[in-house]
């Protein structure tokens, strides 16, 4: 008599929150998750992994918080200041790093990179790769210029063998090039599904834990730009990066969606060469490098990276329109604020503005996502509709709201400086945005309450003149 065959528990997972259920409820049920997404099933984990012959064998004591000592390891400092920059002051000990990306837009030069500058500092590194070959890795490190030397390279996807290999050689910075190739046998699923994902994080967050050692890991990326996996690998790392990149752009910009050790507002910016991924020491510099003066529809304006002040260009074309709906683009900027902007400068500050197609763009690939900027596009769109140039030497910034008022942003006297750093001579702002003993001296400012006066304090006396003669 044969014995009926054992049917496989399977679980369904939330991709979003990491929500599992024994039975498929539809949607995920817990009450913080808007996904909105269906549970995905899949086969658990086993609770005791045998194939690994590196295991955690002793618990952690229990210890009051107050008599917790912190040991002496501080934080590696990399010869990358802007990879600093963004984890607060450099790699912490034990801490688990996600860098996620579209493809192509430098995760594996970036980690190389890395790589390169820990073996440097006397640090030996295992780069294990679950998509390139030994081979492929020592082609790329040759056009970075370097030969490699204490960087050991593994091609391996089983995690099992992978942790091993870790406890094996216990490097200074383990790489993982990607978490998405990892599979574990103790999980039947194929790699890259919510339970795979989830138990290589898992256990490579062990290891990097109990042996004090940072982990990179890349990450890749869906359609929407999150990162691929269920969201509980997010939860279980304790930094979130994402290198960007805009269409064509050379630039990129390593941004921090969480951190423990440190800020996630800071960000990094690199430009794409021949050799790799090089730090833009002086991002505001650099990207007004190619700014002629006189320039038409073109208006500076002073934006906040984290805590690093940044001088962009925001560039504005109008046309007049065949279409019965003139379009609206935006490029850099949010296109429900462009839209916005657009009815308050018509109807607040009498710009014309039905009959004419709209493009807004950021020079140099980069995206501005504070209200600060929204009185230099206002400015931009009037100069471009008068045909009529802005001072070269002079940067704008303020919030603008519905009413037509432009309203204070913060940080208003470091903004400033920066501007006066790179040479510029006059602002508009708004009004009571700084004290008489904050003001940089040398600098000629303009507070401006309402976006009709800032348009005629950013224009000069001519667009007056002109606009005095088309009333009468």
């Amino acid at each position: 008599m044969t014995r009926p065959k054992e049917r496989s528990r399977t679980v369904f997972f939330c991709r979003e929150c990491g929500y599992e259920s024994p039975k498929w409820m539809g949607f995920c049920p817990a009450p913080t998750c808007q996904s909105g997404q269906p549970l995905v099933e899949a086969t658990p984990a086993k609770s005791n992994p045998t194939n690994s012959s590196w295991i955690p064998t002793q618990s952690e004591p229990v210890q009051e918080l107050s008599v917790l000592e912190l040991d002496s390891q501080q934080r590696i400092e990399s010869p990358c200041q802007e990879l600093n920059r963004v984890l607060g002051g450099g790699i912490v000990p034990g801490s688990v790093v996600l860098l996620a990306g579209e493809p192509g837009v430098g995760k594996s030069t970036l980690l190389l990179q890395i790589a390169q500058d820990m073996a440097a500092a006397g640090r030996s590194v295992l780069y294990v790769s679950g998509e390139e070959s030994p081979h492929q890795i020592k082609l790329r490190s040759q056009r970075l210029g370097f030969a490699g030397k204490g960087i050991f390279l593994l091609s391996e996807t089983d995690v099992d063998v992978v942790v091993d290999r870790l406890e094996e050689h216990r490097p200074g910075l383990a790489i993982i090039d990607s978490v998405q190739t990892l599979y574990s046998r103790d999980t039947p699923s194929g790699p890259g599904s919510v339970a795979q994902i989830r138990e290589a994080g898992l256990r490579l967050m062990r290891w990097s834990k109990a042996r004090q050692t940072p982990v990179f890991l890349a990450g890749h990326v869906t359609k929407d730009g999150s990162v691929a996996g269920p969201k509980v690998l997010e939860h279980m790392v304790d930094v979130v990066t994402y290198l960007e990149s805009q269409e064509y752009g050379a630039f990129r910009l390593l941004r921090c969606a969480k951190n423990r050790f440190g800020s996630t507002a800071e960000v990094g910016v690199f430009e794409m060469t021949g050799a790799g991924l090089a730090e833009v020491v002086d991002p505001s510099k650099t990207l007004l490098a190619q700014r002629y003066d006189q320039a038409v529809g073109s208006a500076l304006v002073t934006v906040l990276e984290g805590s690093r002040p940044l001088v962009l260009e925001v560039q504005a074309l109008t046309s007049f329109s065949h279409l019965p709906s003139p379009r609206r683009v935006a490029n850099g900027v949010d296109h429900n604020r462009l839209l916005m902007l657009t009815a308050v400068a018509g109807r607040r500050a009498g710009l014309d503005l039905s009959g004419q197609d709209i493009i807004v763009n950021v020079a140099g690939g980069m995206r501005i996502s504070e209200p600060a900027a929204d009185l230099a596009i206002v400015l931009a769109i009037a100069s471009s509709l008068h045909n009529h140039p802005l001072d070269s030497e002079m940067v704008v910034f303020g919030e603008v709201g519905l009413g037509g008022e432009v309203r204070t942003v913060p940080q208003a006297q470091r903004r400033l400086q920066e501007a006066q750093r790179l040479g510029l001579t006059r602002a508009v702002l708004p009004d009571a945005t700084l004290d008489a003993e904050a003001r940089p001296p040398g600098m000629g400012l303009v507070f401006a309450r309402t976006v009709s006066q800032a348009i005629k304090a950013g224009s000069g006396d001519r667009l007056e003149r002109r606009e005095a003669v088309a009333t009468e």
